[in-house]
């Protein structure tokens, strides 16, 4: 009888030591594991971009570096960003909510550039392709920077009286006769076409302002027009939707310089 007994209150101490260990199991189970310390670790700063109904940038900084702002911006935006030597390191405390490219980029740095393409056969804003905060006495970024081009067509012609101003009436008469003139003077751009090849016309245009031009389309389209006195981007979209034009943006000194016209072939329309 004792041994009986003994058996169930062994029995007893088993099962109420199985129960204690799987509730102490339970419970370690349920205990949250501990975090990574670097996925739990606050940001100094938060970028936020929307591109409905247009591109606008928020960003809160607080004394947070730079060059970490830069590269979510970059990710965000999908364009390359490049620093100068001396903002790498910069910390950046800033505040702004919902505001236009150009405008929040230039309260992140004081000199900025933006190299920007536009389709002239796309009602879209232009497309920016890189984005520079540069140093304050860093000067331009090179031409090459984000737009490469391997080809260039060139305009081949002669006049002996290239450069020469017209002087008589009956010169200037001249002139204003030729089937094609093209002048650009402060930063303005006019093109007076009569029945003149659209391959021409952006050659000339080219040879004006200085910029390599590709002519990858064998157009056979012609150009009747008067332009005057408006900026490049204008004048392109007037000429033809097939054109390329990338050029680039001096924030601090509220400029824009051209840097490189294509003119290419049109989409192919699947029937």
């Amino acid at each position: 009888m004792k041994r009986t007994v003994l058996f169930y209150y062994a029995q007893g101490i088993t099962l109420t030591a199985l129960v204690c260990l799987a509730l102490f199991t339970a419970s370690f189970a349920q205990k949250p594991a501990p975090a990574d310390a670097k996925s739990t670790a606050k940001l100094p700063f938060v970028v936020k971009t929307k591109t409905r109904p247009i591109l606008n940038i928020s960003i809160k900084a607080n004394k947070a570096k730079m060059s970490e702002v830069a590269q979510e911006l970059s990710k965000q935006l999908k364009v390359p960003i490049f620093l100068g030597p001396d903002r790498q390191n910069e910390l950046l405390t800033i505040e702004f909510n919902e505001l236009t490219l150009e405008p929040a980029l230039q309260l992140m740095s004081p000199t900025v550039y933006v190299d920007y393409e536009i389709d002239t056969g796309s009602s879209a804003s232009p497309k920016a392709l890189g984005i520079y905060f540069f140093d304050a006495n860093q000067g331009e970024p090179p031409l090459t920077a984000v737009i490469n081009g391997s080809t260039q067509s060139m305009l081949i012609e002669g006049n002996t009286e290239d450069g020469v101003e017209p002087e008589t009436d009956d010169q200037k008469k001249k002139l204003e006769e030729q089937p094609l003139r093209i002048a650009f003077r402060d930063n303005l751009l006019s093109v007076k076409a009569k029945q003149q090849p659209l391959p021409l016309v952006l050659l000339k245009i080219g040879e004006e302002l200085g910029i390599p031009v590709d002519i990858q389309a064998q157009s056979v389209a012609v150009v009747d027009a008067e332009i005057s006195k408006l900026p490049v981007e204008d004048v392109v979209r007037q000429l033809s939707p097939h054109i390329r034009l990338f050029l680039r943006a001096d924030l601090t000194r509220a400029e824009k310089r051209a840097l490189r016209l294509v003119l290419a072939e049109p989409l192919k329309t699947t029937q």
